[in-house]
């Protein structure tokens, strides 16, 4: 079982900035990928991006492209999404992920809730216009 824990949601002004931070306190992540999905209120969880945890190669929605960053930190068993240019539609909950299983061609094929792992609890994102 793996453990994730999310923080830097919060409050923040259309055109913003924020640092969502997801980690495995206690354990090394040993999984395959890691990443980022998130729910707006009404809606479905949807896939925001993603990172290999043996290559570095990275998947990231085309709502976001430009404006989100994902990277890691393998030392710590860290995934962060440096958010820029925040929208009040990128409001929702974020949802740190983990995939074990072996995956094959882009991280982007893997944008469905079933094909991840593990999952935290969320953070709070909101941006008010």
């Amino acid at each position: 079982q793996v453990q994730l824990e999310e923080s830097g949601g919060g409050l923040v002004q259309t055109g913003g900035s924020l640092r969502l931070s997801c980690g495995t306190p206690g354990r090394t992540f040993s999984g395959t990928a890691m990443g980022w999905f998130r729910q707006a209120p009404g809606k479905e969880r949807e896939f925001v991006a993603a990172i290999s945890w043996r290559t570095d190669s990275t998947a990231i929605t085309d709502s976001v492209k430009g404006r989100f960053t994902i990277s890691r930190d393998s030392a710590t068993s860290a995934v962060y999404l440096q958010m820029n240019s925040l929208l009040p539609e990128d409001t929702a909950v974020y949802y740190c992920a983990a995939r074990n299983r072996p995956f094959w061609g882009g991280l982007g094929y893997y944008s469905a809730r079933q094909q991840w792992d593990y999952w935290g609890q969320g953070t709070q994102v909101t941006v008010s216009s």
